[in-house]
């Protein structure tokens, strides 16, 4: 869930992003039904490592996080996928984050072009994301 939470605080940083889709249309996790498009949906796909820099302490970890770009057209779809406003957001950023350190993210690429929720138009940008957490 660490990743999701990297990916959507840079997102919701993005002015670029957010004057295409509001704040309360980036959502983690699920979308709310009934929710106006277009919106983002941030979820984790897998978590690719985890790697202990220092027994106890130091966790290294590597997740890959989807963002479905959910529209009412394919039109609208298509322009924020290929503006690349979710990938130069989120792609590329180092440093660190609330309470992660030494988070890097890189793109991950674009998945298929599906039809979602009430005929809702859905494309996703994957990323994979690294950062440092305190181990358990």
């Amino acid at each position: 869930m660490s990743g999701v939470t990297i990916i959507g605080a840079l997102l919701n940083a993005s002015t670029a992003v957010t004057a295409k889709v509001p704040s309360a249309r980036i959502k983690a996790g699920q979308l709310p039904d009934g929710v106006a498009l277009p919106a983002l949906l941030v979820r984790g796909v897998s978590l690719i490592e985890r790697k202990e820099l220092k027994r106890g302490a130091i966790v290294r970890v590597t997740e890959r996080v989807s963002v479905t770009v959910r529209a009412d057209s394919y039109r609208d779809q298509r322009a924020i996928i290929a503006e690349g406003l979710v990938r130069n957001a989120c792609a590329g950023f180092v440093g660190d984050l609330a309470s992660f350190s030494r988070v890097s993210v890189t793109d991950g690429g674009c998945g298929p072009d599906l039809i979602g929720p009430a005929n809702s138009f859905e494309q996703t940008q994957d990323f994979r994301v690294s950062f440092e957490t305190s181990g358990s």
